[in-house]
């Protein structure tokens, strides 16, 4: 693994996300909070095509973006990391510390943005709290990009299927908040940029300041061979 081709690459990456959030929160803020752009046309679709097996579907994916399970997935995702037991610990430990404080920096700026959700008449599920970004988007986001890396860096070949499905899972549980009318469809975009720029971030600091040792690819991972 280049280690500074990697750190440079995730923090490019995150770099670009932090940016594009900064410029869609400055339009939230400018607007006062009001429905941008697609964000009227998309509930709208919503509203109109809500059968009971697609709502009850869209609850359960909705449920599973919020309380323990993602907390439990990103220990998963450190375990699966991880080479020894000491580094698993010590991978579950960051990756909770990742989901974590990327919560806590979510909510901050949620509080600051004040933006108010769709009108409650639209909702097909509960919800509380301010609308940008989306909390349940941000938080299956964080856990998804932490998932991918992990099975990126451990995972034998054949693991880009669980992958796709992993990022599919994130990406649903955002869309789900929408559909349910709960959310403005740029309050998911801006939780998915919240979150792509947070993991971009930490995963600089990681490449840069874990030792060389706890990034090497297992034997079979896909990076294994051409070590090598």
């Amino acid at each position: 693994m280049n280690r500074e081709g990697t750190a440079e690459l995730a923090g490019s990456a995150g770099l670009g996300a932090w940016v594009a959030f900064a410029v869609l929160a400055m339009v939230v803020f400018g607007r006062g909070g009001s429905p941008l752009w697609l964000d009227d046309g998309f509930l709208a679709w919503a509203t109109a095509h809500r059968p009971e097996a697609a709502v009850s579907l869209a609850r359960g994916v909705t449920a599973t973006g919020t309380g323990v399970v993602p907390y439990v997935l990103v220990a998963v995702a450190g375990v699966v990391a991880g080479r020894t037991a000491r580094q698993r610990l010590l991978a579950a430990a960051l990756c909770l510390a990742c989901l974590g404080l990327g919560q806590a920096l979510r909510y901050g700026v949620m509080e600051l943005a004040h933006r108010p959700r769709p009108p409650h008449l639209d909702w097909a599920t509960h919800a509380s709290g301010w609308a940008f970004p989306s909390g349940h988007t941000t938080t299956a986001a964080l856990t998804a990009g932490t998932l991918v890396v992990a099975l990126t860096l451990r995972a034998p070949r054949g693991g880009t299927a669980l992958r796709i499905a992993v990022a599919c899972w994130g990406l649903l549980v955002g869309l789900s908040r929408c559909y349910l009318g709960v959310h403005w469809l740029s309050d998911v975009l801006g939780g998915w940029l919240f979150a792509a720029g947070w993991l971009g971030a930490c995963g600089c600091a990681a490449v840069r300041l874990l030792p060389a040792s706890a990034l090497a690819p297992r034997a079979g991972a896909p990076d294994a061979g051409r070590r090598a």
